[in-house]
């Protein structure tokens, strides 16, 4: 039996009464003994807003007039009053107290001056929960309610209480206290504090944040038969495709039955209706772009559930993904600009592991030299450059997880290296993803013609011997052939592999009479063969062994001295070289420091370096 305060009376009631009339809030035990000191009705009016986010002119007054306290916080909102830091410090510190009311429009001694317009237009609440979403760190899923309280409006923000520590995207980790007095003030959350309950403040997905004030009247039928048709394929998790609308759900941890069945921010993201996506995750948002030259031929710009994107972004780019042609035998192969398999992995990986927090869509760009797929968000934590080949770690495990079952995304976490595989077989040479930062994940693939004598080799030897080239050994070999003659530690830091793979596989060709090396220690190279180009039916090999080097490198110092500069297109036509022959012919002035790169890609050209 527990005691239930209802106007202004202690009456002795059932727990089942209390918990299907006022309860039904979390950490109901702490707030029973903190009701007790104030006006008993008024108490109950405030339990029942946090709990049911409906909330009338006059139980808002009446809260008001209690004043502030360990679940009620007041905060002045006029022009200028509360930035959108603050906002977030006041709500991060009630999440890691008892949860609450924040009021905004109200002042510290109770008198109700209404919430001012932000950034110049009235109030959005959905805007303002996708403010508190996306800038507090595990995001918080608040409610927020515009009430009227004397012709006044007041935003009542619903702030849940928290069972992990929460902080501002800032760092800032506060939360409620009562000062001696009794009045409430929010304090610093010291770390010990917080390992000593045993919380984490680190590694919650976005995909599991509870999507309050969602139904299934917010999901969309016709996404869970698209995700059933892709599970029926031979791609796809079977046992999926003929599972109800609510057991696809909690098989895919889309619900959390704790919280009587609640849906999360996962369920809106792979199954809403567009409109629920639009007003649960604001910032899912998705923009085509077909460049050609400086001119945009297509911008399309979406927000629709994850399934529905990727396939609306799969057919954009397979109507402009024109093919080149080669004949190998009597057998016509068509190359296509980027492979299906690296567009679908490059788009899904946007999809899934883009942090969903942070403001900015996912960009899908084809260009007349480039496919380039930026994600907001950089590496999730403990992925690098140097490790995201072999090392999986999805920011959402939920939504990565759906993706595999549907069949888009490779099971065992492969897809990355398999993209790799892709575009070497095809003569398209490596994914970049250099231009990745802290803020975005950013992969560009060439989409200018391919090399046709890389591919024929590929073809031909694999046909001829019955093997599978490896990724390392294809990552050698068009390495070599892209740059000419390299060192073991150059290849090291070109594939990203250690120097103990690379010997191996270095020698594993060698073996396959595929490369040859010759000098000695660490200036030793390795050299494609003359079996290499046989199989690919080019003439490279011979034009290599003609040229002067020595000669090549005095008409290209000779062109920068009276020009200025020299580009690699230039080389190629100054020298009579192959476009492959250029680079490397100024790779080899650049590596003796008597020229200069500067720029990058259509900008990048060749300088004498200014003497110090």
């Amino acid at each position: 039996m527990v005691i239930a305060l209802v106007c202004g009376e202690r009456r002795w009631v059932s727990f089942n009464f209390l918990q299907s009339s006022v309860a039904r809030a979390s950490s109901l035990w702490k707030r029973i003994a903190y009701l007790w000191r104030v006006e008993p009705i008024l108490l109950v009016t405030a339990i029942t807003m946090h709990n049911y986010g409906r909330v009338t002119p006059q139980q808002l007054a009446d809260v008001i007039a209690v004043g502030e306290s360990l679940t009620v916080e007041f905060k002045r909102a006029t022009p200028g009053a509360i930035n959108d830091n603050a906002l977030v410090e006041a709500v991060v510190c009630l999440a890691n107290g008892e949860g609450g009311l924040l009021l905004l429009g109200v002042e510290d001694d109770g008198r109700v001056t209404g919430m001012a317009p932000r950034h110049g237009e009235a109030t959005d609440p959905h805007l303002l929960q996708a403010l508190i979403l996306n800038k507090t760190d595990t995001p918080i899923a608040i409610s927020v309610e515009m009430v009227e309280v004397d012709d006044k409006p007041i935003a009542v923000i619903d702030v849940p209480n928290m069972p992990f520590p929460i902080g501002s995207k800032t760092g800032k980790y506060v939360r409620r206290s009562l000062k001696v007095d009794g009045t409430p003030e929010c304090v610093a959350y010291p770390l010990h504090e917080m390992l000593s309950v045993g919380l984490t403040v680190q590694g919650r997905d976005y995909a599991a944040t509870p999507a309050r004030g969602a139904t299934l009247a917010d999901l969309d039928r016709d996404e869970f038969e698209r995700f059933r048709r892709m599970c029926a394929t031979t791609k796809g998790d079977g046992t999926l495709a003929e599972r109800a609308d609510e057991e696809i759900l909690r098989s895919l941890r889309l619900m959390l039955p704790e919280d009587r069945n609640t849906l999360t921010l996962g369920a809106i993201l792979l199954f809403g209706t567009t409109e629920a996506v639009a007003r649960f995750v604001p910032t899912s948002e998705v923009v085509f772009q077909e460049l050609r030259g400086t001119a945009i031929a297509t911008n399309e710009t979406m927000r629709l559930p994850l399934f529905k994107a990727a396939d609306r972004l799969f057919d954009l780019v397979d109507v402009r993904n024109s093919e080149q042609e080669l004949m190998v035998g009597l057998h016509r192969i068509g190359i296509a600009r980027v492979p299906s398999g690296t567009v679908r992995e490059s788009i899904a990986n946007a999809l899934v592991h883009r942090d969903y927090s942070e403001i900015g869509p996912i960009t899908v760009q084809l260009t007349d030299d480039q496919f380039r797929v930026k994600s907001p968000g950089g590496f999730p934590a403990g992925i690098t450059l140097k490790n995201f080949l072999d090392d999986s770690k999805p920011r959402s495990a939920i939504l990565a997880e759906a993706f595999k079952r549907a069949g888009i995304v490779d099971r065992a976490g492969r897809g990355i290296r398999e993209m790799y595989g892709q575009l070497l077989r095809a003569g398209r040479g490596v994914p970049d993803y250099s231009a990745t930062n802290n803020s975005a994940v950013i992969v560009q693939i060439p989409t200018s013609d391919a090399d046709l004598e890389m591919v024929r080799f590929v073809v031909e030897y694999e046909d001829a011997k019955g093997r599978t080239l490896q990724l390392a050994q294809l990552q050698i070999l068009n390495e070599i052939k892209a740059m000419g003659p390299e060192t073991t530690n150059e290849l090291v830091q070109a594939t990203h592999e250690s120097e103990s793979i690379v010997r191996a596989n270095v020698a594993r060709l060698a073996e396959m009479g595929l490369v040859e090396s010759r000098g000695n220690g660490r200036s030793r190279r390795h050299h494609l063969t003359a079996s290499f180009f046989r199989l690919a039916q080019a003439s490279v090999y011979v034009r290599l062994q003609d040229t002067d080097p020595i000669q090549q490198d005095h008409m290209i110092l000779a062109y920068v001295d009276q020009f200025g500069s020299i580009t690699r297109g230039k080389t190629a036509e100054l020298c009579h070289l192959t476009p492959n022959q250029a680079r490397v012919a100024l790779k080899r002035l650049t590596d003796a420091g008597v020229l200069l790169l500067v720029g990058e890609r259509r900008a990048a050209h060749y300088v004498r370096p200014t003497a110090t």
